[in-house]
């Protein structure tokens, strides 16, 4: 069939988040002026007659990491080459890159045969949240009062490259609570919720062991109304991770692979507690 595929503009990002949340992916109120901050040309629509029919996320992070997300046909129009069709401009769009993806485990061979290998499993866990708001403490701050240069340095750390852009909208988006742990002006944590289509999402979740996990995971979770649902995407091959979504009662519901083409990036991913997001990384 005949269809074009081109660069979606800023003003339909929106439209790629109503197709997530079709899918069942929970994503975040705010998620599309985020995920467009993030790389500006980093979204690809498959069009027919003037109507979207499918998208992809392709994003590059300075030129040498990318990641793949956000990959919808609409059902009716799947089938009809417009999925690989969109896949193959998206990697074309990374060429050069190491690109990272989350996709469910029984595509996993399908990703192997674009040259993608396993890396770990992410669990998606749920609970709820106690409320009662954030407890003063002499350790916990508002993420806005951490030095931004600072924050995007640590990120380094969890993330393969920098994204300033995209954490600078992701850390100030409406609907969402920073928070941090600073140990003695040191950063030694630091996390984000934010509502979604269905209760929040903490994401991401670092810290520098399990007691400050927690205590951010207890004053984010605090910080929303009493018996809201929260989710948590934990990656499993963090041992740490996996205690604390069991510690605070959580349970499974969704699992994703973490697949890379190229080498695994060199992240500390013992200091990860919660992705930031399955749709960018």
């Amino acid at each position: 069939m005949d269809f074009t595929i081109r660069t979606l503009r800023r003003e339909e990002m929106p439209w790629v988040i109503d197709m997530a949340a079709h899918e069942g992916w929970n994503p975040g109120l705010r998620d599309a002026e985020c995920f467009h901050a993030a790389d500006p040309g980093g979204f690809l629509v498959a069009e027919h007659l003037g109507e979207a029919l499918g998208c992809i996320g392709a994003v590059s992070y300075a030129g040498r990491f990318g990641f793949i997300g956000l990959y919808i046909v609409k059902p009716a129009w799947r089938g009809k080459g417009i999925g690989i069709r969109l896949w193959h401009e998206g990697m074309a769009r990374l060429a050069g890159h190491v690109v990272g993806l989350d996709g469910v485990p029984a595509q996993q061979d399908n990703y192997r045969r674009s040259g993608f290998e396993l890396a770990w499993n992410n669990v998606r866990f749920a609970g709820v949240a106690q409320g009662g708001g954030i407890a003063a403490t002499h350790q916990i701050f508002p993420l806005s009062a951490i030095d931004f240069a600072s924050l995007c340095a640590d990120d380094l750390r969890v993330f393969p490259a920098p994204r300033d852009a995209f954490l600078r909208s992701w850390t100030a988006m409406p609907d969402a609570t920073g928070l941090a742990w600073l140990h003695q002006g040191r950063l030694e944590g630091w996390g984000l919720i934010r509502r979604c289509r269905e209760g929040h999402k903490i994401g991401p979740l670092v810290a520098e062991d399990l007691p400050v996990a927690t205590a951010l995971y207890t004053a984010l979770s605090a910080s929303v109304p009493a018996g809201d649902a929260i989710y948590l995407d934990v990656p499993q091959s963090n041992p740490g991770a996996v205690a604390l979504a069991k510690k605070m009662g959580m349970r499974p519901v969704f699992e994703t692979a973490r697949m890379y083409l190229g080498a695994p990036p060199d992240c500390e991913l013992n200091r990860i507690y919660g992705i930031t997001t399955f749709e960018l990384g």
